[in-house]
């Protein structure tokens, strides 16, 4: 049986750091969702993760679980926890489906579910899904003008530019709003998520990478405080070969993704990588892999020990993330997820 315990009465090691030196936000610490197993099997580990202080749990969308059915049930399981998707692609569901299941799910977990809209890539969007991907900064910010809308519970009928609206009204009012986050990669995106939203959603960025970004997201909002949330791959094993040449493999399937490879140039990335996506694009895979240096790997995907991946965690907290959202990533074949769980609590 799981003992239910507050964060209050949590022993010290296991308290996160809510103070933020930087912002009035408070700074959460979440675990990237669905965990290993299917998903009828994860009570108890959603019990666990908020006994041992993880405040947040987030979904994706790719070609795994939906973004919305894993935080359903951890809405009925675990009441501690705060949901968001990070993130649903602007473009897979039609305006009215994406206001239903945005309403359905703040209707479930009054005040505690965030929605996370990105404009995903061209391999989901458009390969998988068949969905050209045409204009993604208009999307994404056409899908968060008409979620606000519909949200407030108005009847929409208006012409956006990527879609048109006529007569629609929601039947469910949640009780309380769910606030709106935008994933962003460079600065249009990111200036959006601070003009027009809550926050922001970061990804496949170092720590070090943070200031450039939050930056941006702090400048357009105008003075007013936005969330910063970042997913931080994380692999907690100091088997540290091992760890780098199968991260190789993970960072050179998505930075030969146009919207990633745009976004390491812009960080300034791209004269580490240029070998790589020659390489790449001259069809020659393992030369590809060879070409991403240890510089790339360690920047990109947090590993060692776990007292060595909490400071680097920690690094993006003080940097300017107000939520570490962490991915576990079994790189190294003997890491247990459940203990990696747990080893990563406490940050």
């Amino acid at each position: 049986m799981i003992r239910v315990v507050s964060v209050e009465t949590l022993p010290d090691e296991y308290r996160f750091n809510m103070a933020s030196a930087n912002s009035g936000i408070n700074r959460r610490l979440g675990m990237t969702v669905p965990l290993p197993g299917p998903l009828h099997s994860h009570k108890e580990w959603l019990h666990e993760l908020a006994d041992i202080g993880y405040s947040d749990i987030w979904s994706a969308e790719s070609d795994g679980a939906d973004g919305f059915t894993p935080l359903a049930l951890a809405a009925a399981w675990e009441p501690r926890l705060r949901l968001g998707t990070a993130i649903i692609p602007a473009y897979t569901r039609a305006p009215a489906c994406m206001a239903q299941s945005v309403a359905s799910m703040a209707d479930a977990a009054p005040g505690r579910f965030c929605i996370g809209i990105g404009s995903s890539s061209n391999v989901i969007v458009e390969r998988w899904n068949g969905v050209p991907f045409e204009q993604p900064y208009q999307k994404v910010r056409d899908m968060v003008r008409f979620l606000k809308e519909a949200l407030e519970g108005d009847k929409v009928s208006r012409e956006f530019d990527t879609f048109a609206v006529n007569g629609f009204r929601l039947g469910v009012r949640p009780e309380q709003t769910p606030p709106i986050f935008v994933a962003a990669l460079r600065e249009q995106m990111l200036r959006l998520a601070g003009r027009e939203s809550d926050g922001a959603i970061i990804n496949w960025l170092g720590a070090d990478d943070v200031p450039q970004v939050a930056s941006i997201v702090h400048d357009a909002a105008g003075g007013e405080e936005r969330e910063i949330v970042a997913r931080i791959f994380v692999c907690p094993s100091d088997n540290t070969q091992v760890v780098r040449d199968a991260a190789k493999f993970a960072i050179a399937a998505y930075m030969n993704v146009p919207v990633y490879a745009k976004f390491q140039e812009w960080l300034g990335r791209g004269p580490q990588l240029e070998g790589m996506w020659s390489a790449w694009s001259g069809g020659d895979r393992k030369a590809a892999l060879a070409a991403i240096s240890d510089e790339v790997v360690d920047s990109l995907i947090v590993h060692g020990t776990p007292e060595q991946c909490k400071e680097q965690i920690g690094r993006y907290l003080d940097n300017g993330v107000t939520t570490a959202a962490l991915a576990l990533l079994p790189l190294d074949k003997d890491l247990d997820q459940r203990d990696a769980m747990r080893s990563l609590a406490g940050v």
